[in-house]
């Protein structure tokens, strides 16, 4: 029997024209992490296959307010933002129940890690840690405040666009894909050496989240949005898998 031809395939070769080369020496640090030798590939154990499964019982309410899940008796410093999108599989289909998470610098550019060294302040009121579950339609939504971009030791100036990490999981702990997501608009977007790996601008712009003005709360929060799309020819591009989705 032959299939229809508006039929969606269920698989897309991977354009890896988009993706970035592992080693990138303008990126200092992909010089060591990069691999020497051809990738192995291990077998999945019964344990990562059958799980994870994560339910709403398992997220408390207040998990994906960023703006109150850490709070000592204030709310955070900065400008108050939305982030909210869908999670989609190379047809467009919503991906459900998926465990979303995110993590992030404050407003002044600084993570609450002890290993973060940046002049700038700890906020006592911001833990910069979020995660829900998408729903029915593979959405999601977080509140938070916008990171502030932050200086790394790769060159002599070189400076962070804001950015916020995302992890999406899949069926199992294997299948766990880390992205960052930047804001429409940053100018340090064309001048990270890390973003510029990418050498496809289309493949940069769907890691850019565009502004949302009908999703904005108006006197209270701007919104912007970032959807997902986890494989196929306009998939969004995972910084774990380099070798494409």
């Amino acid at each position: 029997m032959s299939t229809p031809a508006n039929t969606p395939a269920e698989y897309y070769q991977r354009d890896r024209k988009q993706h970035p080369p592992a080693f990138t020496p303008t990126y200092k640090t992909s010089v060591t992490r990069s691999p020497q030798y051809s990738l192995i590939s291990l077998e999945q154990t019964v344990g990562e296959i059958s799980g994870p499964r994560f339910g709403h019982n398992d997220i408390d309410p207040i998990d994906n307010d960023l703006i109150k899940n850490y709070t000592h008796g204030g709310d955070p410093i900065g400008e108050r933002i939305i982030v909210h999108g869908r999670v989609l599989d190379e047809n467009a289909r919503p991906v459900p129940n998926t465990l979303v998470e995110i993590w992030q610098a404050n407003a002044g550019g600084r993570y609450r890690h002890k290993k973060d060294t940046y002049l700038a302040p700890i906020d006592p009121n911001f833990g910069g840690c979020g995660r829900t579950t998408t729903d029915e339609n593979g959405g999601y939504f977080f509140r938070t405040v916008k990171p502030g971009a932050y200086p790394w030791r790769n060159m002599v100036n070189d400076w962070r666009p804001a950015h916020i990490h995302v992890s999406v999981f899949g069926a199992s702990f294997s299948q766990r894909l880390i992205t960052q997501l930047y804001f429409e608009g940053d100018p340090l977007i064309a001048k990270c050496p890390i973003v510029q790996t990418i050498p496809d601008a289309d493949a940069i712009d769907r890691v850019t989240a565009k502004l949302d003005m009908n999703a904005t709360i108006p006197l209270d929060t701007i919104a912007y949005r970032f959807d997902i799309v986890l494989r196929g020819r306009r998939s969004t591009m995972f910084e774990n898998r380099l070798e494409g989705n």
